[in-house]
Order: structure tokens, then C-alpha cells, then sequence
């Protein structure tokens, strides 16, 4: 079966347009609780959500749809998508759900769900989610006797911040460190100043007054000029962005230098080795440099790929064994702490390497050095199949071109209305040249609008 409503990440789209209406919520609501049924305790979910006007909407709704199922919804408010993962299973809730459209801007919204372990859902219990949707599902709600009640859980940012805290190394501080953190008017604007500054940081916080439009709005990892710039004007040992509900973080260095999710992990992957911390290998996807593989072959380790998406990161982590995995755009996921990515818990893997090597971040960062490597995207209206005869040979040629050696990806975005184009290789200018090649040919053949990233 293919899923309907599930992407990627979640349930994703225009706020109060289809899927992401208050009645598609309340129906959500319903099968995700009804699925997750499976006693007579009484059953819990937590549901926290990011700043967006548009959680007043789908908030409630989500709650009613419990609370027909007999499910009691715990609500956490503004926080990170992290935090909602971690409390599911300190409060041993049966769901945790995360009302958030992550690094979109402010007119979409979505729906994460994760099971009783802070695990993302499968694809499998996404489509049985999808299927009870489809079916009669209110033949299945709870009796009147045996609604849920919702109630509000006042110190969960407490509860978050002083768990990231502990992941700090025991007796390390930030004490001498100037940071600079772009909260990206998100999810984290409370907790991740508060962090850095209870360990001790000098803070410059930035894209921390939301106001239910300007997430993700020229702030943020997808909007890094302003925090780059800060730095500098700051004398900031480091910058830190995050992205709306703060499941990603870049880094920018005291010059104002920006570091990837490449580059972060190559560094965790050398320290943790190093350390003997590091169990197996690394997860990325297939959006990682080239130079990224060759550096974590350089230290004699197995490198996984998959597909684009956290959670296939971290499906491929438990199913290995290893406790690093993330993607390039930000997305770094420590297992020994986190079920998913957690943008302020890596950024202080980072920290700590700084503060232990007394060395700056120009120095600490740049593990290895990048491929050319492009990335172009075509807007589109919905998912559409790109792979026809002419495209399929132009990406034949164009891998040709690059001598086997580099590689071009073609995919439909799983968060955004795009294809995305990559394509990498030692020759910048023959890299550019293949990625305008299978641009034109997907042009030609769907006739749509390009704009670089």
C-alpha cells in the first residue's frame, strides 16, 4: 500500500488547506489513538508543538481526537521536537505527537508521531493509521464513560532542559565561551538560551520572540546570514542555529564560517572513535558529500546511507547497532541520548570538543574537505514521476561525465513541493555543467520552474 497522508516526516501541508485541517487532525487524533490502545490502563499521549498560529488549530482538534479515542492528552506547549520523544517515554505515555512543519515557513504545519519507545512511527503503523482513517473509525471511539481528560504539564521545559544538561561531559563547563544561538523564533526559543547559560555560556540569543508568523522567517539553520553576521560582531567563539522545532542545528565559526551536518558529524565520528565512545559505524543519507565517505573510510569505519529522512537514519542506527547518524542539512541523531535529532544536544558534542581542546572552531570543524557538490530544486505542485526516457539518459551521460566517480540524485522533496537536484564530484565546473544537463531535460519534460538553493 502506498501511504496517502504520511511523508517523510509526518503529515505535512498548508495550515486549514487538506491534509492539515482541524477535521483531518481530529480524525488523526482518533485512528493514532485507537491504534495505540491496548489495555485497560488508562492510556496517555503528549503532545507539544512548535510556535506556529496555526497549533491553535490543530492543537485542539488533535485533543478531541484522543479524547473520543479514550486516550488523556498531555500537553507540553511550545517545545522541541526532541523533548516531545524524551517525554513520551520519561511520563511512559503510549504516543508522543509534535505539531510542527519543522524548517518550513509559517503558513504550513504538520504532524509527527512517535510510539511508546520515542521512536518514529514505521511505515507499517503508518499505514494502519491511514487505513482506520479510511474505515468506520467511529464505530470504534470510546464509550462515555471512558473519554479521555486533558490536562497541561506546566514543568516540561524544565524537565528538557535539565536532561540536555546531563548530556554535557561531568565536570566540563562553557565557562570563557561566547555563543551565539538563532532559535529560529521556534520551539527553542526558551530552552536553548537557557541551556547554554546555566552551563555557564555568554549568550547572544537571537530569533527568540515569536509571534506565530515569523518562524523560520530569515532566521534559523535555513536562514543563517544574520547569526553568521552576529558572530563576528560579537567576537562569539561560535554560532548556533537551529531550525524550527530545533531537530537540526549548524554551526557557523568565529569567523562566521558555516559548518554542515557533514562536518559535524565527521567531527563526533573522530572524537567518539577516538574516545572509543563510537559502537560500529556512521548513518548518513545520500545527500552526504563525497568527501564526508571518504574521511569516515579514513578512520576505518563502515558508512550506512539512506534514504533522505531522519527517521530512515535512525531505522538503519538500530538495525546496525551504531549510535551516530544524521544527514547533511542538520539533522544529527545521538542515540545514547536522543531517539531522534536533536539539534542542542549535538551542537554541545561540539561545545565539548572546543572547551576540552582549547582550540577554535576554524581549527576543530573542518574534518575534511568537501566535493563540489550542488544542489538545485524545481518547484512542483504535488509528487510527480520525473523518470522518463530522457531524463533517465541524461543522468546516465551525466554520471559518465563524472567518470563513476561523483553522483547526481533526483528525488520528490518529502517536506516541500520540490524534485531536488544533487549532483557532486571532484570538477566543480563538470558538476555544473551534468546539473544543468538533467535540469534541462526535467524541464523539458514537465516544463516546471527551477531556483537554486
Amino acid at each position: 500500500m502506498i501511504r496517502k497522508l504520511f511523508g517523510t516526516d509526518g503529515i505535512r501541508g498548508t495550515a486549514n488547506i487538506e491534509p492539515m485541517t482541524a477535521e483531518t487532525a481530529l480524525k488523526v487524533g482518533m485512528a493514532a489513538g485507537l491504534h495505540f490502545i491496548r489495555g485497560n490502563y488508562r492510556h496517555r499521549v503528549v503532545i507539544g508543538k512548535d510556535t506556529r498560529l496555526s497549533g491553535y488549530l490543530i492543537e485542539p482538534a488533535l485533543t478531541a481526537g484522543f479524547v473520543a479515542a479514550g486516550m488523556d492528552p498531555i500537553l507540553v506547549g511550545p517545545i522541541p521536537t526532541p523533548a516531545v520523544a524524551m517525554l513520551t517515554r520519561s511520563l511512559r505515555a503510549d504516543l508522543g505527537v509534535v505539531i510542527s512543519a519543522s524548517h518550513n515557513q509559517f503558513q504550513d504545519n504538520g504532524i509527527k508521531l512517535f510510539g511508546p519507545d520515542g521512536y518514529k512511527l514505521s511505515d507499517a503503523a503508518e499505514l494502519a493509521i491511514e487505513a482506520r482513517i479510511d474505515g468506520r473509525i467511529t464505530n470504534e471511539l470510546a464509550a462515555p464513560e471512558k473519554l479521555g481528560k486533558a490536562l497541561r504539564l506546566d514543568d516540561a521545559q524544565g524537565r528538557y532542559i535539565e536532561y540536555v544538561k546531563q548530556t554535557f561531559p561531568r565536570g566540563l563547563t562553557l565557562d570563557g565561551l561566547k555563543i551565539v544561538i538563532d532559535c529560529a523564533n521556534g520551539a527553542a526559543y526558551k530552552v536553548a538560551p537557557t541551556v547554554l547559560k546555566e552551563l555557564g555560556a555568554d549568550v547572544i540569543s537571537l530569533g527568540v520572540e515569536p509571534d506565530g508568523y515569523n518562524i523560520n522567517s530569515d532566521c534559523g539553520s535555513t536562514s543563517t546570514e544574520n547569526m553568521q553576521a552576529q558572530v563576528v560582531v560579537h567576537g562569539a567563539d561560535i554560532g548556533i542555529a537551529l531550525d524550527g522545532d530545533a531537530d537540526r542545528v549548524l554551526i557557523a565559526n568565529e569567523n562566521g564560517t558555516m559548518i554542515d551536518g557533514d562536518q559535524i558529524m565527521g567531527l563526533i565520528a573522530a572524537c567518539w572513535s577516538k574516545e572509543e565512545r563510537l559502537t560500529g559505524g556512521v548513518v548518513s543519507t545520500v545527500m552526504s558529500n563525497l568527501g564526508f565517505e571518504r574521511f569516515i573510510g579514513g578512520l576505518n569505519l563502515p558508512l550506512v546511507r539512506t534514504d533522505v529522512g531522519d527517521r530512515y537514519v535512525v531505522e538503519k542506527m538500530r538495525a546496525n547497532g551504531f549510535n551516530l547518524g544524521g544527514e547533511q542539512s542538520g539533522h544529527i541523531v545521538l542515540s545514547d541520548y536522543s531517539t531522534t535529532g536533536d539539534g542542542l544536544i549535538a551542537a554541545l558534542q561540539i561545545l565539548a570538543v572546543i572547551q576540552k581542546d582549547q582550540r577554535p572552531a576554524s581549527e576543530i570543524c573542518n574534518v575534511f574537505e568537501p566535493v563540489p557538490q550542488l544542489i538545485r530544486n524545481i518547484k512542483i505542485k504535488q509528487p510527480i514521476d520525473w523518470k522518463t526516457e530522457d531524463v533517465v539518459k541524461a543522468i546516465a551521460a551525466g554520471e559518465h561525465k563524472l567518470r563513476n566517480v561523483g553522483r547526481i540524485l533526483v528525488r520528490n522533496s518529502g517536506t516541500e513541493p520540490l524534485i531536488r537536484i544533487m549532483a557532486e564530484g571532484d570538477d566543480l565546473s563538470v558538476v555544473s555543467q551534468v546539473i544543468d544537463d538533467v535540469i534541462f531535460e526535467i524541464e523539458q519534460n514537465v516544463g516546471l520552474h527551477r531556483y537554486d538553493q
